[in-house]
């Protein structure tokens, strides 16, 4: 790992996107939430995935200049239709609206569909949490995930995101997948030939397996929490959720009928119309409920409360949700530095010289 110049790779990486056929402000919004996962430590949703967007847009399966649309709306909801473009911009584009919504009504609630990866949910319902509101996002993704009893993967990892804002401290984000390990940690550990921990992939007969490739011999994640006696179907419950809210409620495609997108999975779906993956957006204005600072001091005690909880033995404290991918973002920030590993920045390397450009030269 590497610390380089944070001004540099942003603007190395937003000339990259415009070499795609992204607008200047596209290539400007979608760099800054892909580098945001570095910042942050999340490694798996960064700059790591600039390589495969790229494939993705050379086959026509990400629209580097389509322009979301709504294609329904009501006075505290919206669909949006991203036109097979990159996540980021439908996502930025559907979290404003949800805000606008919320501003007028209350609560604002938009879902996104023909849409494609959209990098760290987090920061999405950040963008609520700035506007002292809470901040709700969900995405379905690939299906690498084997619900309870099956053979075959049938949903994706399907992250979500809530953001609550408070006063004297930083917005509580809790910001995860719910699955129990990601597709990008799988692999890293494959690349750097390591076993998986016991529990967390099954092989094509549904048998547990250690190894961090079996997604590509047609093997699956489990679920969060893994057999039925540890809460396995509890992670169903979780992942099922994510599935129907971004998808089904949006119409995008759900669980088994997404098109994949990873070469290993072409082929391995059961729909013919592609409808991309969907998205679910929320905004909740406190004041909605209570007055604002009433709330914003309810959850600065809230807070406090878990902080000063004792630790067990051998931990400093008790982490508070999102604290940890602040503080390093903070730092990173701070030192005008971003991290990034050496293959990443020779992948990312190599893409650009397809691209006709450098990346990173002195």
């Amino acid at each position: 790992m590497k610390e380089y110049n944070y001004t540099k790779v942003s603007k190395a990486t937003e000339v990259l996107f415009k070499k795609m056929g992204c607008s200047s402000d596209d290539a400007r919004n979608i760099s800054e939430i892909l580098l945001r996962a570095d910042l942050r430590g999340i490694k798996t949703h960064g700059l790591v995935r600039l390589p495969e967007y790229y494939r993705l847009v050379r086959l026509g399966k990400i629209i580097p200049d389509a322009s979301p649309e709504v294609v329904h709306s009501s006075p505290s909801t919206a669909v949006l239709d991203a036109g097979k473009g990159f996540g980021m911009v439908a996502g930025i584009k559907a979290m404003e609206l949800a805000i606008e919504k919320a501003e007028v009504a209350g609560t604002g609630w938009v879902g996104v569909r023909n849409s494609n990866h959209f990098g760290i949910a987090g920061a999405y319902a950040l963008m609520a949490a700035q506007k002292d509101m809470i901040g709700i996002t969900m995405t379905n993704a690939n299906p690498l995930v084997a619900p309870t009893f099956s053979r075959k993967p049938l949903l994706g990892t399907n992250p979500m995101a809530y953001a609550v804002p408070a006063g004297e401290y930083p917005p509580f984000l809790a910001d995860f997948a719910t699955a129990p390990v990601s597709r990008g940690k799988l692999d890293a550990w494959t690349l750097l030939g390591q076993l998986s921990p016991e529990g967390l992939l099954q092989d094509e007969q549904g048998q547990p397996t250690v190894e961090a490739n079996t997604l590509t011999r047609k093997g699956s994640i489990r679920t969060l929490g893994g057999e039925v006696e540890t809460g396995g179907h509890k992670g169903f419950c979780l992942s099922a959720v994510v599935d129907i809210f971004s998808a089904v409620l949006s119409g995008a495609n759900f669980g088994p009928t997404v098109i994949p997108t990873l070469g290993y999975l072409a082929g391995d779906n059961q729909s013919d119309e592609d409808k991309g993956i969907g998205h679910f957006f929320g905004a909740m204005r406190v004041d909605a409920f209570q007055k604002k600072e009433a709330f914003l001091t309810q959850m600065d005690r809230w807070i406090e409360e878990f902080r000063k909880a004792a630790p067990v033995a051998g931990k400093e404290r008790i982490v508070i949700p999102g604290d940890p991918e602040r503080e390093l973002e903070e730092k990173h920030l701070e030192n005008n530095t971003i991290p990034l590993m050496g293959d990443v920045v020779e992948k990312v390397s190599e893409t650009a010289q397809e691209l006709g450009t450098d990346f990173l030269t002195d």
